[in-house]
């Protein structure tokens, strides 16, 4: 008895690698896309002893509520006037801190608009202030 003898093709099947070249095409396409875009660059402050030691009165207090809106040292404050009011306090004392206090509803816009007023007044020393920092200054309740 003969028994016949298959010829298998000599040949890889190459139908699923364009799918998978696609896949990572799209793949790195979207993973650079991430890696260019940036958002604010600013540096978080280290622990330091001596900031926890600052006076509320020292310092600036803004507040971003809800809805956006500002308030400054407890009174409402348009975005352009926030200029105004914190050139002459920095006159006086250019490292003065300015705590910055932002509700978790908050839009993200409202607070990149404040950190570019900030810069553009030549903030230094900005506080974006703990639930333990809050406390301590007694700040915890409502804004």
């Amino acid at each position: 008895m003969k028994l016949r003898r298959r010829d298998v093709p000599a040949e890889i099947p190459t139908s699923s690698m364009a799918d998978v070249a696609f896949l990572l095409i799209i793949f790195f396409l979207v993973a650079s896309f991430y890696s260019v875009t940036r958002g604010i660059q600013f540096s978080l402050p280290r622990h330091d002893e001596a900031a926890l030691v600052a006076e509320p009165e020292a310092a600036v207090l803004i507040e971003i509520d809800d809805a956006g809106s500002l308030a400054v040292d407890r009174r409402p404050m348009a975005l352009d006037g926030l200029r105004g009011y914190l050139e002459p306090r920095l006159a006086r004392n250019p490292g003065k801190p300015v705590i910055l206090r932002t509700s978790l509803e908050a839009p993200y816009r409202a607070m990149t608009d404040v950190f570019d007023e900030l810069r553009q007044v030549g903030v230094t020393n900005v506080v974006i202030p703990t639930t333990a920092e809050l406390a301590q200054y007694g700040l915890e309740g409502g804004s």
